[in-house]
């Protein structure tokens, strides 16, 4: 049996199966017992009626067995003599059996013990005799039709648990086939997606785990199908990228060689820039897939902020005055210590600086500016007054080989890797960054990172 609305339907049945014969079975010998008691109550009673009025006709227990004749307690046999059926015993105020379901007046005398469970004969507010019930008389009663009801009272119940059984299978297989279905509609798509078939979506058919279940494989499928889309494009960037700078250098190689062209200052130094592009691109898809796998190496010193931003406003001051573009930098008081790798951040803030310089015409400002937030973190922020993002191109600049403006950056040289490795390099210090832009009115990038709770010696006196 290896289908799961089987199993499932076989579960259903098999307890309410068992919940419903137990639930008859505990029912049925409650309402026997209790009714069989109620019927044994009243027969003693009208028995107690009958022999009261008999003494009170009689005044004496003589002949008394023509009461207990007619009652429930004893019938007669084909030749009319009265059998025993555990009648109770009739006993007189003395103590002494006077009848015990077959025989008038016996020797046999009851404890004043015994009398206790007794039901006491009255006749004028004064006792004359007693009715002890046996202890098998409940057993023994005689069929009847209250004993006919019982058995009907029985057979409804048998019936119920029936009804209730096939109703509790209908719940049970609609039940079964509800879980199943989306489970087989996710086998489905889960074996397609393992044969490489990426873009696979099932429907969400309720709120619960199950409908949890699908909309988190869709999103899976659609993470992957993205991914895949990314790898594929990345691909086609890298071996355009390579190319490009590659074929430079072997045209030259191969005008050199052939003595097409001759050597030169000039030749030499086209020939050794896009060298440089080439190995600048391959250390960044190094670095790039170090952080991928997790194994970037960080050297983590104690640095003030304000000394990251002071190194990268030198670094690119000669460029912005070259530029007409301003520099500025802000940093508000009593900023903590960062637990960071300079020289990984300082590629992070050289990255955003050189972006902004690109897109900042003269006259512009860029801003580099620090703040530490509620949240125990310390905000570097990096804004300047370009020509913006487009917003159709904002939620993508961090993407590998991402170009919003293609044209420009193939003329540029840019490998489309700056902003996917800041990104990287942030969040390998456990930080987060994010950009904000206003076509017209320029960018703002925002890096975060966490304020250590406490740093060792050690490294405090390496920043010192």
């Amino acid at each position: 049996m290896r289908s799961l609305s089987s199993k499932l339907v076989i579960a259903f049945l098999l307890v309410s199966l068992i919940g419903t014969i137990l639930g008859a079975i505990f029912a049925g010998l409650t309402t026997s017992r209790q009714f069989t008691q109620f019927m044994l109550d009243q027969a003693l009673n009208g028995l107690r009626d009958n022999l009261a009025d008999y003494y009170a006709a009689n005044g004496s227990w003589e002949g008394v067995n023509t009461v207990f004749r007619y009652s429930r307690f004893s019938r007669s046999d084909r030749s009319g003599d009265m059998v025993d059926l555990a009648a109770p015993l009739l006993i007189d105020v003395t103590g002494q059996v006077v009848f015990n379901g077959t025989s008038h007046r016996s020797t046999k005398f009851v404890s004043s013990r015994e009398l206790e469970r007794a039901l006491p004969i009255e006749v004028d507010a004064q006792v004359v005799g007693w009715l002890l019930p046996t202890e098998d008389i409940n057993r023994r009663l005689p069929a009847s039709a209250e004993a006919s009801f019982l058995q009907r009272v029985n057979q409804a119940l048998f019936l119920g648990a029936l009804g209730a059984t096939a109703v509790a299978l209908l719940i049970g297989i609609i039940l079964a086939r509800t879980l199943s279905r989306p489970i087989r509609e996710l086998t489905g798509a889960t074996r397609a997606l393992a044969a490489g078939n990426l873009d696979q979506t099932v429907p969400v058919r309720s709120a619960d785990e199950l409908g949890e279940l699908a909309a988190s494989f869709n999103q899976m499928s659609a993470d992957l199908t993205h991914a895949s889309q990314l790898r594929r494009q990345m691909t086609a960037d890298i071996a355009h990228d390579l190319r490009t700078p590659l074929s430079v250098i072997l045209g030259y190689t191969e005008a050199l060689s052939e003595g097409k062209l001759p050597g030169s200052p000039d030749v030499y130094t086209v020939m050794h820039r896009e060298a440089q592009h080439l190995n600048h691109l391959v250390d960044d898809l190094r670095t790039l897939s170090l952080a991928d796998a997790g194994e970037l190496p960080l050297t983590r010193r104690a640095v003030a902020p304000d000394d990251l931003l002071q190194r990268t406003l030198l670094a690119y001051s000669p460029q912005a005055e070259c530029q007409s573009v301003a520099l500025r930098l802000e940093m508000a008081p009593g900023l903590p210590i960062l637990l960071v790798d300079p020289e990984r951040m300082a590629q992070v803030l050289n990255n955003l600086v050189s972006n902004a310089l690109r897109y900042t015409p003269s006259g512009g400002t860029i801003t580099l500016a620090a703040a530490s937030t509620p949240d125990h973190q310390v905000q570097i922020t990096v804004s300047d007054t370009g020509s913006g993002i487009d917003p159709l191109d904002l939620p993508h600049i961090f993407d590998r080989f991402y170009r919003g403006e293609k044209s420009r950056a193939q003329q540029e040289g840019e490998s489309g890797l700056g902003l996917a490795i800041a990104k990287s390099l942030v969040e390998a210090h456990g930080g987060s960054i994010y950009a904000t832009s206003e076509p017209g009115h320029g960018t703002i990038f925002t890096l975060t990172l966490p304020i250590p709770e406490e740093i060792s010696p050690a490294v405090a006196d390496h920043h010192e």
